[in-house]
């Protein structure tokens, strides 16, 4: 059996049927290719965004909880019994003890009161406290710094959490600090 070529049809030329060739294909599969990482990247980007976006709430949240327990402990506090830059021992008035403090090794900062301990932050990578006098320096938003634990009416505390995501480390927008003052 002999085949026989196809016809165009009826009208129609041999030479309007056309295909693609292989550098119109070659072209075509780079220009697509192109798009197709650049969406690409745009997904990822938005992604990390994202995730960035929703670990700084996390961690801005965390900070605001911290905070509010810690002035809470330290302003019911009679007097500061002893400072380093990474923890603090204060008196309540009716004896006992109020420890706050930092562990570089876990990234933990604990408040120790009434014989149970607290977490009030984890994955902190910096923290800080001073202490300082309740007189303002004249012309400077500042405080004279307390010249030993008792004199202290004013803690100054500084801090930086952050967390691993998506094989990048993200950090709060900025040192988190406050100055809490010891009422009684």
């Amino acid at each position: 059996m002999r085949m026989r070529p196809i016809s165009p049809g009826p009208g129609k030329k041999r030479s309007s049927i056309r295909a693609f060739s292989l550098s119109e294909m070659l072209v075509a599969t780079a220009i697509g290719g192109i798009v197709l990482a650049a969406v690409c990247a745009l997904t990822m980007y938005s992604a990390r965004s994202f995730v960035a976006i929703g670990n700084y709430i996390e961690l801005d949240q965390a900070s605001r909880n911290a905070l509010d327990s810690l002035s809470l402990a330290i302003r019911q506090t009679a007097e500061l019994k002893s400072y380093s830059p990474t923890s603090l021992t204060f008196a309540n008035p009716d004896g006992s003890e109020v420890v706050v403090a930092w562990n570089s090794g876990t990234r933990k900062v604990t408040l120790k009161q009434n014989n149970t301990i607290k977490t009030l932050l984890t994955e902190c990578d910096y923290l800080r406290f001073n202490m300082s006098q309740r007189n303002p320096i004249n012309g400077v938003f500042g405080f004279y710094p307390a010249s030993g634990p008792s004199t202290c009416k004013l803690v100054d505390v500084s801090w930086r959490c952050s967390r691993t995501m998506l094989g990048k480390k993200f950090h709060t927008e900025s040192v988190q600090t406050a100055k809490i003052v010891i009422r009684n």
